[in-house]
């Protein structure tokens, strides 16, 4: 999958992606929305004011990869608290933070991802099968955090913490049930490499 994004003159970025790369991407995304979930007013559409004033949840989410693309603000996981206290101070921090600031959160990657299934749907393929996707510096900042969330979900099921940790896979047989999921992991991380050079001035 050799599609790398471009600058374009005058700003923003293009790549070129065949009728599988957009097949990809687009499930991808809609997977990822489908994780997040609705908004919490997504009952109430009649009243613009009740999402604004929603509270969010102060407990983090239960699924690993919610956790990671939604963690702990006051919390280092490299780090343990040197005693209960402490422990239990960061823990009320963060529930305080979570719950003012994750249905914002929440909202930012809903419209990252959608922005992305919106701009595959548009795009119309030449002879050839390929489409060329174009974008403006926002859209490109859209694009990126969309494609940072798929790489941060794919690593979490994959269990890659830190990215010396993907060596291996570089080195999977084809019969291993991970290599779909670690070839799209490390395509989206030239992806997204070739996205945040185009965006540099």
């Amino acid at each position: 999958m050799p599609g790398t994004f471009e600058p374009l003159p005058g700003g923003g970025a293009s790549v070129a992606l065949d009728d599988v790369e957009i097949s990809i991407i687009r499930s991808l995304a809609v997977q990822l929305l489908e994780l997040i979930g609705p908004g919490p007013a997504e009952d109430t559409p009649a009243d613009p004011l009740a999402e604004l004033f929603a509270e969010g949840p102060s407990e983090p989410p239960s699924d690993p990869v919610l956790k990671r693309l939604f963690p702990d603000a006051y919390s280092d996981p490299e780090q343990t608290p040197g005693n209960p206290h402490e422990a239990a101070e960061q823990r009320a921090h963060s529930a305080e933070f979570r719950r003012y600031t994750e249905n914002d959160l929440r909202a930012g990657k809903r419209e990252n991802a959608l922005a992305v299934i919106n701009a595959l749907n548009a795009l119309t393929a030449d002879e050839g099968g390929l489409a060329v996707l174009e974008l403006t510096p926002a859209e490109s900042r859209r694009w990126l955090g969309a494609l940072n969330d798929l790489r941060l979900a794919i690593g979490s099921r994959l269990e890659i913490t830190d990215e010396d940790d993907t060596d291996d896979f570089y080195r999977l047989p084809d019969e291993d049930p991970r290599k779909p999921m670690v070839m799209a992991y490390l395509w989206l991380g030239g992806l997204q490499e070739t996205l945040v050079s185009t965006l540099m001035p």
